[in-house]
């Protein structure tokens, strides 16, 4: 057995029992448990490292994702934006890191935030936004240490959790393209191909032009490609700005220029700006709801990722578990409530942290590795503010794609299945709600299965979604019945 495929029964012993490295091994060895793992230090950092370059492209994002108006017309500042999401996703790896001993990387989930900035802002102020992330966080933390976010997660039918996965990523796609400008509100239709059937200005151009290139480096294997296609985007970028090709008024996000130095002090100027309560003009039921809605967008991502990644790096036992899951789970779930404290939406449990798993990491070493890199980006924020817009939007579009990847898995030939899968997944995007996506297909898997005669197979748990979300969309005329409206 190499080191790159770790037994079983080996890796769960470690993580299960403390079983103890050779004797004479360092501190480091010792509390990670790097040699029973079949690891090494330098395999770790490199993995660390990998992880980092694999995922720094949040730090573009989410910023990009957060950056419009609340309810009150207020935005974040773009600096507090980048600094923000830096801090979270480091104290959330180094959590896990150390506490977890995993290589699992946390940092800013994009649905996660995607649903704060298209369905939360929009009712309410980013301080009121951030406090409904801190309690998805708190609701996440008491489902693991009750046991119930297993039982949940084994309760909706797998066809549906793909779905659920498929149709967040469409929406993301959908707003890497409406950022970048692509796809416009149209004069005579929905939307339409630019503001006017085409493609007008060179970000635009400049969007395409890296989204291809970052397909291409994908199907040709090449580690990090995504963030590999955003530098070549903004170099490309600032060259064109520098020799005047562009006008710097068709930057969305503003001309891709360096404003004082490369490293400055970190903009904690959002930090605990959180607020908890003013939610009269929303109601009720609207907040649990969109509590609801966040704990769905980043909970069954995590669940599915700790358990990917854990196994690809070997320390699932022979029954497919892994040891100290309830610990992963857990600081997932904490890192919903350190990003709404720190004003960076909430934190969950990155794919990409495969990659690393791939060069070799085994253990919480490496995560402590790809923290500490999210640290030292506290300070170099003017660089990462360079990024244009346009160009930070064609890895949204890329990560789409790659949750699309989850159809392979559906079963399209049984109605039963199709259907509830494909009004997931479109009406997220139509709608721009998640919720409403998730919604319709819970409800249509509930009455196909009744109308099969096979209600039983439901379950209690499933029949209790499918009153809610029935409560859900016919909100508006039960508040008019009661006078509410």
């Amino acid at each position: 057995m190499t080191q790159q495929s770790l037994e079983p029964k080996t890796a769960a012993e470690d993580a299960g029992t403390g079983t103890r490295a050779p004797a004479g091994r360092s501190w480091l060895d010792r509390y990670f448990h790097i040699s029973p793992r079949g690891s090494s230090v330098a395999r770790e950092v490199r993995g660390g490292t990998t992880t980092f370059m694999a995922m720094a492209y949040i730090l573009l994002l989410n910023p990009l994702i957060l950056s419009g108006k609340d309810a009150a017309g207020d935005t974040l500042g773009q600096k507090a934006l980048i600094t923000a999401t830096a801090f979270a996703a480091a104290l959330s790896t180094l959590l896990m890191g150390f506490f977890g001993k995993v290589p699992l990387a946390l940092a800013a989930g994009l649905s996660v935030s995607g649903v704060l900035a298209s369905q939360v802002a929009p009712q309410m102020t980013w301080p009121q936004a951030m406090g409904m992330c801190v309690l998805y966080g708190v609701v996440i933390m008491l489902l693991v240490v009750t046991g119930l976010r297993e039982m949940i997660m084994n309760a909706i039918p797998l066809a549906l959790k793909h779905a659920i996965t498929m149709g967040i990523g469409l929406f993301v796609a959908l707003i890497g393209l409406v950022k970048a400008g692509f796809v416009h509100r149209g004069e005579a239709t929905p939307v339409s191909l630019g503001p006017h059937g085409e493609l007008a200005g060179w970000p635009v151009l400049l969007f395409a032009a890296t989204l291809l290139l970052i397909f291409m480096l994908q199907a040709r294997g090449v580690p990090g490609a995504i963030l590999v296609g955003i530098v070549t985007g903004t170099v490309l970028a600032v060259v064109l700005n520098t020799l005047g090709v562009i006008d710097p008024k068709q930057w969305a996000s503003g001309a891709p220029e360096l404003h004082g130095g490369a490293v400055s002090m970190p903009d904690f100027s959002i930090f605990g700006d959180v607020e908890f309560g003013g939610w009269d003009e929303v109601g009720a039921m609207t907040v649990g709801m969109i509590v609801f809605t966040l704990v769905l967008a980043g909970f069954f991502d995590a669940m599915a990722t700790i358990i990917g990644v854990g196994t690809e790096a070997g320390l699932t036992d022979d029954r497919g578990r892994m040891p100290g899951l309830s610990k992963a789970l857990f600081i997932d779930g904490a890192g919903g409530a350190i990003g709404g404290v720190s004003g960076a939406s909430g934190q969950t449990v990155f794919v990409e942290s495969a990659t690393g798993v791939g060069e070799g990491a085994r253990t919480g070493l490496s995560s402590v590795v790809t923290g500490l890199f999210f640290a030292a980006c506290l300070f170099f924020t003017p660089l990462t503010a360079i990024v244009p817009g346009e160009v930070a939007a064609a890895a949204l579009v890329v990560i789409g794609a790659m949750m699309m990847m989850n159809a392979r898995h559906v079963d399209w030939a049984d109605r039963a299945t199709a259907i509830p899968v494909f009004l997931t997944v479109v009406i997220m995007p139509f709608t721009y709600s998640i919720t409403a996506g998730v919604a319709a297909g819970v409800i249509s898997y509930a009455a196909i299965r009744v109308a099969q005669g096979k209600a039983r197979e439901i379950g209690a748990f499933m029949w209790g979604l499918t009153a809610v979300f029935l409560v859900f969309f016919a909100l508006n005329p039960i508040e008019s019945w009661m006078g509410v409206r």
